[in-house]
Order: structure tokens, then sequence, then C-alpha cells
């Protein structure tokens, strides 16, 4: 089996409560799936909303189900900076201090006092993946990533492991940019 694994590119996305979701899309609302992602359970969905920061907009961002128990937007460095926000680079579902905003559907406003964050790059692994890359959950590893022109070595990459996860690396489209990453793109864990 290949020690290697997918890095895909993670374009900037919220995540949503029930009752946010029917303040935005209106009483009764579901999410509609798009296309299944690549974590088992998880999926794009058609509904998209406008997140709102201090200094400007950024409209048609991509909702995620399916529904979560907190809301959560998840936008690169740029995104945030360009709409007036300082988020903090954390871990999914760390949002505790974190940069507010709001949330616009097509039937009304979400206003998060926090939950606006840069995700850490991280693997996701099943048990069977971890024991075979010889780490643990919450492991810190270094990937290397063999692109043409933009060979890097990504640190900070935090490992998480579960039962329910399938084998890929997430980065976010500043860093994908950043090393010139193409769909088919596979990265290794690197020994420093």
């Amino acid at each position: 089996m290949s020690k290697k694994f997918i890095v895909e590119t993670s374009a900037r996305h919220v995540h949503v409560t029930q009752e946010d979701l029917e303040i935005l899309f209106g009483k009764g609302a579901s999410l509609t799936k798009k296309k299944d992602l690549s974590q088992p359970g998880q999926y794009a969905c058609e509904e998209r909303i406008e997140v709102v920061g201090p200094k400007k907009s950024l409209p048609g961002v991509s909702i995620l189900g399916p529904v979560r128990p907190a809301t959560q937007v998840e936008l690169s460095a740029t995104d945030a900076r360009s709409i007036g926000l300082s988020a903090p680079i954390r871990e999914s579902g760390d949002v505790a201090g974190s940069a507010g905003c709001k949330l616009v559907g097509p039937c009304g406003e979400v206003e998060l006092k926090e939950g606006v964050i840069v995700a850490k790059r991280h693997i996701h692994l099943t048990p069977a993946d971890a024991e075979e890359l010889g780490v643990k959950d919450k492991d810190v590893v270094y990937v290397k990533v063999d692109t043409n022109g933009r060979k890097a070595i990504l640190g900070d990459v935090v490992c998480r492991v579960s039962d329910k996860f399938a084998r890929a690396m997430h980065i976010d489209t500043d860093e994908a940019n950043a090393i010139s990453a193409t769909p088919d793109l596979e990265g290794e864990i690197y020994t420093v």
C-alpha cells in the first residue's frame, strides 16, 4: 500500500447549524446535496450565502453538509483580510475567541460573534492509515509535495484520525496557489 495521500484544496466554505440554516433559507429548510466530498458523509451543497465583514463581502460562498452543532466559516487568510477580518489559524471546530462576521441568505441574516477561522492544514486518516504511516491523532508532521516548479515541505500539518475519515490532506487556496497544486497532487510525510 502506498504511503502517499491525495492533497486536496479546500476552498472557502461555511458549516451551519439547523437553526441558522432555517434563518438563512426559511423555516424547514434542508441542505441540497450538489456533490459528495472525499470525506465520507460530507458534501457540497447547492445553497450559497454571502459572508460579510467590516470592509466588504464574499458572495456565493458554499455551504458544506450535513448540518453541524456550531456554525463555522473557513476562509483563506487572503479572503479574511480582504473582508476586513483577522481570522486565527485553527483546527476545525476550534472557534472560541475567533473572528465574527455576518451571514446573509435569501430569507435572513445571522450575526456570528465568533466562528471565522483559517483552517489549519491537516491530514484525515483512518486508524489503519495512521498505523501504516506511523502517526497518531493530533500528531503534527511535515508533508513533502512534489509539484512542477514549486516543490515544498509543509510544516504544522495536524494528523486527524477517525474511522469516519478517508485518507486525504486538506490545504486552503492560499497554500494551494503557493505550491501550484493540481487536482492529482499527492503528499507524503517527511521526516526532518
